[in-house]
């Protein structure tokens, strides 16, 4: 059976640009307009609304010049609006060469915020769209709350259907401008469009108000609908749009009869650079890009996939440039432990492997966060073993911190059994410690790697009296590596990061 090809089309640099407080630079829009079209191979990008900024202005231009050059010019889409031809103008000086032009799509919006008649709506649509075609631009045109019209005044909407389907446009854009569709009005409503205008292309535009964009995106697909809107990370006003990697996911796995052209493998790392430019964090949780989704917890689990897979499901990581992770936790088996291990090339007889995951338990019941470059020292920990034993200990400290006076560290460290103290002080308690330390590591001809970056963290929503961990880098030898230490003292997560830190360089 041939398949039913279906265009997919992100909005991330303009729908998805206002989400609150995001703002992409012209440079930054350029680089995810080249991944979009590139690197994921999207059929069109809709990259800006016309006559927003010079800003705006200046970034459509970069893109329209490197996409000319690229021959990809009807594949990049810009917003524009029902002015007397200013958006053309607009578009002309930047030169792109698509138009979404946006248009009522309920008679409540036509009544009550332009206060126009369908007629003289009607009218300006067809000099707008004759005024882009003399141009040389493409028209689309966007039924704004397209379906609250159809819930509430649908003899308008196939009024203007009726209209807008004898211009010379290319494609209808069906956008659930509020996100109030429920699945089966997403199915009825574009059913009986499609039905009514089978020669027409029709795109559909989901917003994610009562979380249901995907169940529309796939009640849209059943009704037979042309193309798809969507954005990276689910991003857009509100709740959002439609996210393009579960958009993708769900097309592949449910629709065999879908052909899209998306290359799934670089979802996760588009999806990861578009999080950096913007600052908008994916939670942890969310399908197919989150940094928990393919993360087993349960230690049943584990043993499940020991056992022939039998808790993966079509969603494998590997699709999308991921890797499954068993995370360590109260709730871990050994089966966790021995998938971590294995990761480490490590290895433990059985009754070394209750002991550790034992302990692991007990950290989990105290909140703490245990990852997979923790084994090695909670092994040590628990077993004593030579091969991760600890040759340096930070055996005790004392800070002092007085209004007036520099804060100051007073340090026992034990190298190798023997114990040397030093006193020191610091621009604050962590500053005056690692003073001290180097005082003790300059005595005995040792270099101490050098910190490059120092990161704190609680559990969100968390109260002041929680768990820290504080994540330190370090560089030795120009190598790179990181430490981790959990207290609920900030300074004293920072000191056992440190300690983690000497008995790795002391490994080396």
């Amino acid at each position: 059976m041939e398949k039913r090809k279906i265009e997919i089309m992100d909005t991330t640099l303009r729908d998805g640009e206002q989400t609150s407080g995001v703002s992409f630079s012209a440079a930054e829009k350029l680089t995810i307009a080249q991944l979009l079209l590139e690197e994921l191979n999207i059929d069109r990008i809709e990259i800006a609304s016309a006559r927003v900024s010079e800003g705006e202005f200046q970034g459509v231009k970069g893109i329209m010049t490197w996409a000319n050059e690229k021959e990809y010019s009807n594949r990049i889409e810009v917003l524009t609006f029902v002015d007397d031809g200013l958006s053309i103008d607009w578009m002309k000086k930047t030169g792109a060469k698509v138009q979404n032009l946006l248009t009522k799509g309920s008679l409540n919006h036509l009544t009550h915020q332009l206060k126009k008649t369908p007629e003289q709506h009607f009218t300006e649509i067809a000099q707008a769209i004759a005024l882009a075609q003399e141009n040389n631009i493409e028209t689309n045109v966007y039924l704004e709350d397209w379906s609250n019209g159809m819930r509430n005044s649908p003899e308008y909407v196939f009024q203007y259907l009726d209209f807008l389907t004898k211009q010379p446009i290319k494609r209808v854009l069906l956008p659930d401008t509020l996100g109030v569709l429920i699945p089966s009005e997403t199915f009825a409503f574009i059913s009986k469009i499609i039905a009514r205008y089978p020669d027409t292309h029709f795109d559909f535009h989901a917003h994610n108000d009562y979380d249901l964009s995907i169940a529309n995106v796939m009640e849209s697909v059943k009704a037979g609908i042309q193309g798809l809107h969507v954005t990276v990370n689910g991003m857009g006003e509100r709740a959002g749009n439609a996210p393009l990697e579960s958009t993708v996911a769900v097309i592949n796995d449910f629709f065999p009869q879908i052909e899209i052209g998306v290359k799934e493998s670089s979802l996760y790392s588009v999806s990861k650079l578009v999080e950096t430019f913007t600052g908008y964090r994916i939670p942890a949780n969310k399908p197919i890009v989150g940094d928990n989704v393919f993360t087993q917890t349960a230690g049943i689990h584990a043993d499940g996939d020991n056992k022939n897979n039998l808790y993966f499901n079509d969603l494998l990581p590997e699709r999308f440039g991921r890797k499954r992770k068993y995370a360590l936790g109260k709730t871990s088996g050994k089966a966790n432990i021995e998938k971590n291990l294995q990761e480490l090339g490590l290895q433990l007889n059985p009754e070394d492997l209750k002991l550790v995951t034992q302990r692991i338990i007990e950290l989990g019941d105290k909140k703490e966060t245990v990852t997979k470059e923790d084994l090695p020292y909670i092994i040590s920990d628990v077993l004593d073993s030579q091969t991760y034993q600890e040759k340096i200990v930070v055996e005790s400290y004392i800070l002092s911190h007085a209004k007036g006076m520099r804060p100051s560290t007073t340090l026992s460290l034990k190298i190798d059994g023997e114990i040397i103290e030093e006193h020191a002080q610091g621009d604050g308690q962590f500053d005056a410690f690692m003073n001290a330390l180097a005082k003790i590591y300059k005595s005995k001809n040792l270099e101490l790697p050098k910190l490059i970056d120092y990161a704190v963290r609680i559990p969100p929503g968390s109260s002041s009296d929680a768990l820290c961990e504080t994540i330190i880098t370090w560089t030795n030898n120009e190598k790179e590596f990181k430490t981790r230490g959990l207290d609920s003292d900030q300074t004293v997560a920072a000191i056992i990061a440190t300690q983690k830190m000497l008995n790795v360089v002391a490994a080396q």
